[in-house]
């Protein structure tokens, strides 16, 4: 006979196995089981009995009658019990080889007491918390995809293509780059820019291998185009290199490029163009990989740069919410950059740094979709995994100095503030999702079931797979349709692995970033390998 008993208190109303009788192996006559129900009902404690026949499993006449007066939700959690015993208890079609003890602590209950209760409490208030920024990130991503597919598309400067030019210096990032600078140095000189308003200066930052022969090599062939700058000292880092370059630039616009980049013909013009607004600060043009047909991983960064660039940041220009400034393939003005302290040798993203130094300083972003731009992506898992890594740290750089100071800018309306910080925190999303797995998968083994975490569980894992940072795989389906390369779409479920390892990636970066500040540990500029093969004309 199995007693089943209440534990707790109403409402919640729980049961406790107490006793096995009558158990034998499967097609022996067996005695009838017996299960005990307490509960309370009308608040007078009441006892009921049922007799279930172990073949016909029907209720004889009495147990009929009493299981009529029970309360239908008693009755219901009453059978949820008895039909969770059913399937545990497997020792009803075998012989019983378990001693009574052992299957009566299987179906203990665990109670929480006072402190356990308000530890549970705790961690299902802080589960709530983390669907509530999931679901914050999901509508961001969804209203990006729904105006770039149905919203005013805007790209104000597009039309400019006669004017007075004015002199630019373009800076070519180069830290051992032997395999790309010269690439990137012809693609420059056969751009439509009048070469008499154009100033090249490879920023070279103390190349160990033959990148400064290439560089002085080209200078010969095309002098007075050409200006150097060979960086042999200082802090190493792009936004130490650039910050001591800057002394050699003429004109008032800084176009910038890193030496794996190939620009188009008209690139120059139309990162130019949106400077004729005097209230623009920084310009930045799409990026699009050149060696997508390597491998895998090349075809999924590709799909991943469309979604970020096609989508997520056109959206945000349309909208007027908060462009970035992606460092590459971009411009800075100059007098812009000097009234905001110039840049900053102690971050590792100089362009999100500079990005919301200009906004809280009333300068524009600008971004334009039309202005592409060739570049070659990470062609193996290490070399992503680095650059990550890398993007993370400086992203939370800008974060920790910006973000408060951001929420308050009196030059920026809510909904740029809004998306701006929503901006600044991407980076902290992936350790925070990390914790609510944890969250999720605690409250689950603890059986936390009575103050409804089960259901703020499962709402949990339905929110991150479904409408948490996976809305981003939204942007990057209609960036390819937008592109009209719908044979990219097969590859979109094998976004979950590059989503995986980044999780991972930049969960340990953000820990990483932690010791580095409670040790004192200055942080390392990883450079990003070269694939590419120097030309013969090299």
């Amino acid at each position: 006979m199995f007693a089943i008993e209440q534990t707790g208190p109403d409402p919640l109303f729980t049961f406790r196995l107490t006793s096995l009788q009558g158990v034998t192996q499967r097609g022996r006559k067996t005695p009838p089981l017996h299960v005990l129900c307490t509960g309370s009902s009308s608040g007078r404690n009441k006892r009921r009995s049922m007799h279930v026949n172990r073949e016909s499993r029907q209720l004889g006449p009495a147990e009929r009658g009493a299981a009529l007066h029970i309360h239908p939700a008693r009755w219901l959690r009453c059978a949820t019990a008895f039909a969770t015993m059913l399937g545990s208890a497997s020792t009803w079609a075998a012989p019983m080889t378990q001693p009574l003890e052992s299957i009566e602590a299987l179906s203990q209950r665990w109670v929480p007491g006072p402190v356990a209760y308000a530890v549970l409490s705790t961690m299902a208030a802080l589960l709530a918390m983390i669907i509530v920024v999931m679901m914050v990130y999901a509508t961001r991503h969804g209203v990006l995809t729904l105006n770039r597919l149905l919203g005013h598309q805007r790209h104000p400067y597009l039309d400019i293509d006669q004017a007075d030019w004015p002199l630019i210096t373009v800076f070519i990032a180069a830290h051992n780059e032997e395999q790309v600078i010269a690439g990137c140095l012809q693609a420059l000189l056969d751009t439509n820019y009048p070469l008499d308003r154009l100033k090249v200066v490879p920023v070279n930052d103390r190349s160990t291998d033959g990148t400064r022969a290439i560089i002085d090599d080209w200078v010969g062939r095309y002098p007075g185009r050409i200006v150097p700058f060979h960086r042999t000292k200082g802090k190493p880092g792009k936004a130490a290199a650039l910050k001591d370059a800057l002394q050699h630039a003429q004109g008032d616009i800084v176009i910038i490029f890193d030496a794996d980049y190939v620009p188009g013909r008209g690139l120059l013009k139309q990162l130019v163009a949106p400077f004729f607004d005097p209230e623009v600060g920084a310009v930045m043009g799409r990026v699009v990989p050149v060696n997508t047909g390597v491998n895998l991983l090349t075809r999924m960064l590709d799909l991943e740069r469309s979604g970020g660039y096609q989508v997520d940041q056109q959206a945000r220009m349309n909208l007027r919410l908060v462009p970035q400034y992606g460092g590459t393939v971009g411009g800075v003005r100059c007098s812009a950059l000097a009234a905001v302290g110039g840049w900053h040798d102690d971050t590792l993203a100089e362009d999100t740094d500079i990005t919301y130094r200009l906004l809280l300083n009333g300068w524009k972003t600008v971004y334009t979709n039309r202005s592409e731009c060739y570049e070659e992506v990470p062609q193996d898992w290490q070399v992503r995994i680095k650059q990550i890594k890398r993007w993370a740290k400086g992203h939370n750089q800008v974060m920790v100095r910006y973000g408060l100071r951001f929420a308050f800018s009196p030059y920026l309306s809510w909904r740029e503030r809004l998306d701006g910080l929503l901006l600044l925190c991407v980076f902290v999303l992936p350790p925070l999702l990390l914790v609510g797995w944890l969250l999720a998968l605690g409250l689950y083994f603890f059986n936390a079931g009575d103050m409804l975490t089960g259901l703020i569980s499962l709402f949990a894992l339905m929110a991150y797979g479904t409408l948490g940072n996976f809305a981003a795989f939204f942007e990057i389906a209609v960036a390819v349709l937008l592109d009209g390369k719908r044979r990219r779409l097969r590859l979109l479920p094998l976004s979950l692995l590059g989503f995986v390892i980044s999780l991972f990636a930049i969960s340990s970066s953000v820990w990483g970033q932690l010791m580095d500040k409670l040790l004192r540990r200055d942080m390392v500029w990883d450079k990003t390998v070269r694939y590419r093969q120097p030309s013969v004309e090299q």
